[in-house]
């Protein structure tokens, strides 16, 4: 039963959406302890995270926890031909939503992929051993084959699903945070 890539990411969203919001909020208060409890996390000068969309694991209470702790956060900025780069995300930083629907940063200080510590990255459906099918745009797979440090991800236990076989260019993720 090996469903296509597009069907796993319906299948991925409708799942997301089907999550009861209080259950929900419990499952990502648990993920972000084992997060904010991982060596990866507590060694990391410097994260690149994303601004979450309501159906994924929120990353603002890891944003917010981060900034406490006096790590540097960066976040994704989309370019031409599904390129990618991360700019900090600071008070004064300016964000704009992109064609995606996601906000972007405008205004901030560009990080290098070796100045980032941890990534961590986010996805629909991820497999046991750390691969993952995104939202489509091939954007962190591009990212990744160039990124030199630790890799991460947030997961509900709901996103496993290992009927499916990674491609060639799928990059491995080094740590998922599950509940």
């Amino acid at each position: 039963m090996n469903q296509t890539k597009a069907q796993l990411r319906q299948l991925g969203v409708q799942t997301l959406k089907n999550l009861a919001p209080n259950k929900k909020a419990e499952k990502e208060r648990r993920i972000h302890q084992k997060l904010f409890l991982s060596s990866a996390f507590q060694n990391a000068q410097t994260i690149g995270i994303t601004l979450a969309n309501e159906i994924e694991v929120a990353t603002e209470p890891v944003i917010h926890y981060a900034k406490q702790q006096h790590k540097k956060i960066v976040i994704p900025k989309t370019l031409p031909k599904r390129q990618m780069v991360f700019y900090e995300l600071t008070v004064e930083t300016i964000l704009e939503r992109s064609s995606f629907g996601v906000l972007e940063p405008t205004n901030s200080r560009l990080f290098l992929p070796k100045q980032i510590d941890l990534l961590i990255v986010p996805g629909l459906i991820f497999t046991k051993s750390g691969y993952r099918i995104g939202f489509g745009g091939g954007y962190y797979d591009r990212y990744l084959q160039q990124y030199p440090n630790q890799t991460a991800s947030l997961v509900f236990t709901e996103q496993l699903n290992d009927e499916w076989l990674p491609e060639s260019f799928d990059q491995k993720i080094e740590q998922l945070f599950i509940d």
